[in-house]
């Protein structure tokens, strides 16, 4: 897939995510639209999983631990054929697998997610496993930067420094919001990159929304052998949509239909010039 094709692609997951926001009248906008670009190179470039291999125990792993933008993941994963596109209209129904967060119910989900701080254990313990069993496989996981304030997660980093995890991959949303506004004014993060490598881990960082840059260095994994690494991927929050970029209100938002046709208009428009 090439740089043009998978920056078009970001755009189309952007419009379905807010079409199915807005028909469930429920969901986590601003960190969906933000680790969106993340998701398509993962799925489109980097992990060696399929609807196909989704029960081998040689398949690379993904848990998104920041599992209240599941909407991002959602459709990723039935572009990729994991489950059909249609299922997405019973988002937040009654009944319906496809809730708020992720879990193991709908095909393609490798673990129930959502609350903060947990997703980093798991994907820590299922890289030992690996280890342990020598199946080979990588685990990727996605984090959240305010969720980075829960104590398991550092927990979790030492003990993944200390068994040499190297195929275990974190990659930090560092969009610098969360529900209750900016990281560094809740609870203070930085120097990150020098938090990560004081425990032992090989740290790298890129712009999020960079799909080309995001595809070269995820390809490089493990950053170093005997490491597990970390990209701290800088993204904005609300990406994508000028009025909801940078404003914690849409952290949890729901747009009116003046803003739900707005903002198609827009990303629709963004399409146009991708396209030339």
């Amino acid at each position: 897939m090439t740089e043009q094709q998978l920056f078009i692609k970001s755009i189309e997951y952007r419009i379905r995510l807010l079409r199915y926001i807005r028909q469930a009248r429920a969901g986590h906008t601003g960190g969906s639209l933000s680790c969106v670009d993340i998701l398509n190179v993962l799925y489109n470039c980097v992990l060696n999983v399929s609807p196909e291999t989704a029960e081998d125990p040689r398949r690379d792993r993904y848990i998104q631990s920041k599992g209240h933008s599941v909407e991002a993941l959602y459709v990723v994963l039935a572009d990729r054929g994991f489950f059909s596109e249609s299922d997405l209209e019973t988002l937040c129904r009654f009944g319906s697998p496809y809730v708020g967060h992720p879990t193991r119910k709908v095909k393609g989900i490798e673990h129930n997610t959502g609350a903060l701080g947990h997703g980093l254990a798991f994907s820590a313990g299922v890289a030992l496993a690996g280890k342990i069993d020598g199946l080979g496989y990588r685990v990727f996981t996605l984090l959240g930067d305010g969720e980075l304030a829960e104590g398991s997660n550092w927990e979790s980093m030492m003990m993944a420094a200390h068994y040499g995890l190297d195929n275990l991959t974190a990659i930090v949303d560092r969009n610098q919001l969360q529900i209750t506004g900016r990281t560094e004014e809740v609870c203070a993060l930085e120097s990150l990159a020098e938090k990560f490598t004081a425990f032992g881990w090989s740290v790298r960082e890129v712009d999020g929304h960079d799909v080309a840059a995001l595809r070269h260095v995820l390809c490089a994994v493990p950053f170093e052998s005997g490491r597990p690494s970390v990209l701290i991927a800088h993204t904005i929050k609300g990406k994508g949509v000028s009025f909801m970029e940078n404003d914690a209100r849409w952290h949890h938002g729901v747009p009116s239909e003046e803003e739900y046709e707005g903002a198609i208009e827009e990303l629709r428009s963004q399409m146009k010039e991708a396209a030339v």
